[in-house]
């Protein structure tokens, strides 16, 4: 990947809809050849698709959540069901297996604190093996940006 790759990512990142003429033209590159980078980034998995940004307040999820989970056991079993288990539960976007004092970090997008309440109760609750959970509500995002390059 050299630099003409890097900007043509850095276009794609800030417009997944820029057309090739606007991307080649903002990169230097005639819409052929920029297609054809596209293409071979996307054939080496690169890119890995194209997507929308959704603004989470306005889809009525005021809250974030960091939720750090502890589980009884660490058998490739156990996290394996575990990960299946928050795959299936939409509240959670994103889940990551960590080191460290817990196991699990996971960011969850709920209404408010009662729908929080309520997430806990119906969803993460139930699901067995959880040994401890301690939740932190994200108060501001700081910063959130795309990969740098």
């Amino acid at each position: 990947m050299d630099q003409l790759d890097k900007k043509i990512l850095a276009q794609l990142q800030k417009n997944s809809r820029a057309s090739l003429q606007e991307i080649g033209q903002e990169v230097g590159l005639s819409p052929t050849p920029c297609w054809n980078r596209i293409r071979k980034m996307e054939e080496a998995g690169i890119i890995e698709g194209y997507t929308v940004q959704l603004n989470a307040q306005a889809l009525g999820l005021q809250d974030t959540v960091l939720i750090q989970v502890t589980l009884d056991s660490h058998s490739d079993n156990t996290l394996e069901a575990f990960g299946h288990t928050l795959a299936a539960i939409p509240e959670v976007v994103e889940a990551h297996l960590v080191s460290g004092d817990y196991d699990y970090l996971l960011r969850v997008v709920v209404r408010d604190t009662r729908d929080y309440e309520r997430f806990l109760r119906e969803k993460l609750y139930l699901i067995k093996g959880i040994r401890h959970s301690r939740s932190s509500f994200v108060l501001r995002t700081l910063k959130a940006t795309q990969l740098p390059l």
